[in-house]
């Protein structure tokens, strides 16, 4: 095995790496002084809520395409085959569910945090928890996000290690502290073309290179990369349909329905349907890019074939073989490497520059304004900034402590995944399940997070402590569709040599990591759901207008509206069900007939419905545009007739106890001030 080969940038390389950085202050700096130049949280937290629906597309691509996605992807591919590629099935429902479920309650609820729609729904104490949660969750993987990249970099060309974590570190702080959100989205636009042109050059070059794309394939054919379609049910296998395509759901449900950096932006947008059509543009653009990562990956294996630079010795790690790939690819071009590694740090810088804004926007709305609501928004807005710079520099100490974890590093990229699903569970809790309460949510969160982190722990563990596997392909290769059937039966059926299958706790371990998202997720929401119903559920009006997703409703729609209201009494049956567990000891032989009658029982006029959204959001700001009700001239003159009646009532009442006296009228009537004309007209 050969030492680890060392390739290093031409002065060009230098130049555009550095054309990157200073571009993307650049854009910082432009709007930090143009403009409404950020002089209120809502300019520089939430972009003035003015932004188009382009621009907020391709920062949420942009967002958690990071340079681990941009490493990792191709070296999965060149292992591992295209099995990868079905992880894009997910992305439909992924982007679908979010544009028509959480897009509409976030937005409608005029929200700065979407950790805000816990207190409305549940309480304070259920908010601080998804806070802490999530600054958790984001301080740690923000520092292992800088300092990767640039430990594979420095590890293939030389490149001096805290030179690029320093540069895109400050930065970073830089143009987010001074710019705000909106130039944090036009950054993340320019690093997306970024990224797209460094992956477009290294597929062109080396796969001509390598003889053309055709060669590239049939390479990849004989060599048994094009995998086929694999149904096997199994949970632990680590990738199949079922791992990629529904267990990535509930993964991108995680990053693009609740995650903070992603929710901020549909709440950029200047009117919720730019916010769901944002949505609908990001999932072609996500396709592109799936795309992508896997062709390079067939281009690599093109060059290198079984002969892997990590198994020479050349590289010490997969994450480093991509940019070993693109040095020896692009070895007599000066300026192409620079272009890939300016494409690897606009992941970084995105997903970076994001973190700090969403840390910055939470501590703001969630912890620091509900202790001082008189606060100033001139002082609320420097302080906001003063937590984005803040914030960068705990990036940087997290990238320090990031260097001197050594193996626990994987661990702490799986933190990220490992909080994502409780987060998730939680909301999911609160949109769905009317009868929810707190006590549910906090225990339900808790135990979540206990799965989550013994499952996640216990498995990185045990992968530690085994070699890691090989490619799961078989040796003869099969076309892609003309065998497809012998490609799923092979796949179903054990072969007689093949490892004994874990049980107990050891299978959960090796559950494979596409499904920790849901599987973490039902922990909450199941939990949440049985401490309800013991504690007592939710009453309907106790909820708050807009803060439950009518599911029953959207999915009922052809039926009349009296049809669906009794349909939809959910909350009589679950406090059915709570006596019934309460009292089981004791249960009286009239208390069935009672349960099932509850089934065909229509449920008491509530506030809250929940087959229909409501007209009025409850946060006590202005309606968002689709839902502002219209006061129309004869809602005007009802409530002149209302006012009219109750001072006439409360003047006859006062007249019983003294004389009359003419010069009081106006005193105590003011809305008695009307012209006799307004009075006809109406």
């Amino acid at each position: 095995m050969g030492e680890v080969v060392q390739m290093h940038f031409t002065t060009v390389d230098y130049v555009i790496f550095v054309l990157l950085l200073v571009a993307s202050a650049g854009i910082g700096l432009f709007y930090a002084f143009s403009g409404g130049r950020q002089r209120t949280t809502q300019e520089f937290l939430l972009a003035d809520r003015s932004m188009s629906c382009l621009p907020v597309s391709l920062s949420l691509l942009a967002t958690f395409q990071s340079a681990v996605a941009i490493l990792g992807a191709p070296s999965e591919v060149y292992a591992f085959g295209t099995q990868y590629w079905f992880l894009g099935c997910s992305y439909f429902l992924g982007l679908l569910i979010p544009a028509h479920v959480f897009i509409p309650i976030f937005y409608r609820l005029r929200l700065s945090s979407a950790y805000e729609y816990l207190e409305l729904r549940f309480n304070k104490m259920v908010r601080i928890c998804g806070t802490a949660t999530f600054i958790f969750q984001m301080v740690i993987y923000m520092g292992v996000v800088l300092y990767a990249p640039a430990l594979a970099l420095n590890a293939v060309t030389g490149f001096d290690l805290w030179g690029a974590v320093l540069a895109m570190g400050l930065v970073c702080t830089l143009y987010t502290a001074l710019g705000g959100l909106k130039a944090v989205i036009w950054t993340d636009v320019f690093q997306t073309v970024v990224m797209f042109a460094g992956q477009l050059a290294v597929i062109v070059v080396g796969a001509n290179q390598a003889g053309g794309i055709v060669e590239v394939w049939r390479k990849a054919v004989n060599g048994s990369r094009i995998a086929g379609l694999d149904l096997n049910p199994d949970p632990l296998e680590r990738h199949t349909f079922w791992t990629l395509g529904v267990g990535g759901v509930f993964l991108m449900l995680a990053l693009y329905g609740v995650n903070q950096a992603q929710v901020q932006r549909y709440l950029s947008s200047r009117t919720e349907k730019e916010a769901v059509m944002s949505c609908y543009v990001v999932f072609p653009c996500q396709q592109i890019v799936l795309c992508l990562g896997c062709l390079m990956g067939l281009v690599m294996f093109a060059r290198y074939g079984e002969d892997s630079p990590l198994d020479k010795g050349y590289v010490k790690s997969n994450d480093q073989m991509v940019l070993y790939f693109v040095m020896d690819v692009f070895r007599d071009l000066p300026g192409l490497p620079g272009l890939f590694v300016a494409c690897l740090f606009s992941g970084a810088l995105s997903t970076i520059s994001s973190a700090f804004n969403s840390l910055a926007t939470v501590t703001m709305e969630d912890l620091i304004k509900p202790h001082f609501p008189n606060m100033t928004e001139a002082r609320a807005t420097l302080l906001s900034k003063g937590l984005a710079l803040a914030y960068g520099l705990v990036c940087l100490a997290m990238a320090y402590v990031a260097s001197i974890m050594g193996s626990v590093l994987q661990a702490a990229f799986s933190i990220f995944g490992m909080v994502g699903g409780p987060l998730l569970g939680l909301f999911c809790l609160g949109i769905f399940f009317p009868w929810a309460n707190s006590v549910g949510a906090v225990v339900g969160l808790a135990a979540g997070l206990a799965m989550a982190f013994w499952v996640g722990i216990g498995s990185f563990v045990m992968r530690m402590s085994r070699p890691p596997p090989g490619p799961q392909l078989n040796a003869t290769a099969l076309p892609l569709f003309h065998n497809m059937t012998t490609t799923v039966l092979s796949s179903l059926v054990t072969s007689p040599t093949a490892k004994p299958r874990p049980t107990g706790v050891e299978a959960l371990y090796t559950l494979s990591y596409m499904w920790y998202s849901a599987h973490n997720s039902a922990t909450v929401v199941v939990v949440g759901l049985l401490v309800s119903l013991i504690t007592g559920p939710m009453k309907e009006r106790e909820l708050t207008p807009g803060t439950v997703f009518p599911v029953l409703g959207t999915l009922l729609f052809f039926l009349p509206e009296r049809y669906k209201e009794k349909l939809c009494c959910i909350t009589p049956l679950a406090l059915k069900v709570a006596h019934t567990l309460r009292f089981l000891s004791s249960l009286h032989h009239t208390m069935v007939p009672s349960l099932l009658s509850s089934l065909f029982c229509s449920p008491q006029k509530s506030a809250v419905s929940l087959t229909k959204w409501p007209r009025r959001t409850a946060t006590g700001r202005p309606a968002a545009r689709r839902t502002r009700p219209r006061r129309t001239r004869s809602w005007r003159a009802t409530e002149l007739r209302r006012r009219t009646r109750t001072w006439t009532h409360r003047l006859h009442t006062q007249s019983r106890r003294r004389p009359y006296d003419p010069r009081s009228t106006h005193t105590l009537c003011p809305e008695l001030l009307v012209d006799p004309v307004t009075l006809v007209k109406y």
